[in-house]
């Protein structure tokens, strides 16, 4: 029944307009191989201004530089052990309890890398929104801010640093600007969001120059 309801919804999108392509990705998702339960989602930022390569457990090797903050999110088993490795050389082993999704910040301190894991909690399940989390990791920032600009309303208020937090969104095109105190970064422009989109916002440099960065969170294709 599931399948049928499934089926159904698909074809139905698909009469509504959303054409050919359209419903091929609806159905390549409805039946792409899913992570068995108590699978675990974790990727790798980089705060820092200087390129790092990075890899979790089995999945692919990503290059975190510019506008890519972010990794995507590798899929490990929940409390079960795997390598996190920093520019070819393991930088740490981990651990995350089952069906979460992880963020490992990386910071490069003198000649070895440190590792901070942040769970993703607390996110919208709400299908017919899109959430956006939003990192204070901007160096002696106590309390970060994000607002729409220009003079918009706070989306999130004195965010302690290190701390990540998120909220549900109507998907709707808007620029936002970050910063600590009277000191503000340049504005970002949204993407075009759809329902069910999970976009991250990063506050990187310092408390004196700020730095907001964007990007869409995504997993891994799950292998069997």
């Amino acid at each position: 029944m599931k399948t049928l309801r499934n089926l159904t919804l698909a074809l139905t999108l698909s009469v509504a307009g959303a054409g050919l392509a359209a419903a091929e990705g609806i159905f390549s998702r409805l039946y792409a191989a899913r992570p068995p339960a108590g699978s675990s989602f974790v990727r790798v930022v980089n705060p820092g201004t200087a390129a790092m390569r990075t890899q979790v457990a089995n999945g692919p090797t990503q290059t975190l530089a510019g506008e890519k903050v972010a990794s995507t999110y590798a899929i490990v088993k929940g409390n079960e052990a795997f390598r996190v490795v920093i520019d070819g050389k393991p930088a740490g082993t981990l651990q995350v309890a089952p069906d979460t999704f992880n963020t490992v910040i990386a910071h490069r301190e003198g000649g070895k890398v440190v590792l901070t894991t942040l769970a993703d909690a607390a996110g919208t399940q709400d299908g017919l929104k899109a959430e956006l989390r939003f990192y204070n990791l901007s160096e002696k920032c106590e309390g970060a801010q994000l607002s729409v600009s220009p003079s918009g309303p706070a989306l999130f208020d004195n965010v302690g640093r290190g701390a990540s937090v998120a909220r549900a969104i109507n998907p709707v095109k808007a620029t936002l600007v970050s910063g600590c105190g009277a000191v503000t970064s340049k504005s970002l422009a949204l993407p075009g969001l759809e329902p069910g989109d999970h976009y991250s916002l990063f506050l990187i440099g310092t408390a004196a120059a700020p730095v907001l960065r964007g990007q869409l969170s995504a997993t891994d294709t799950y292998q069997r």
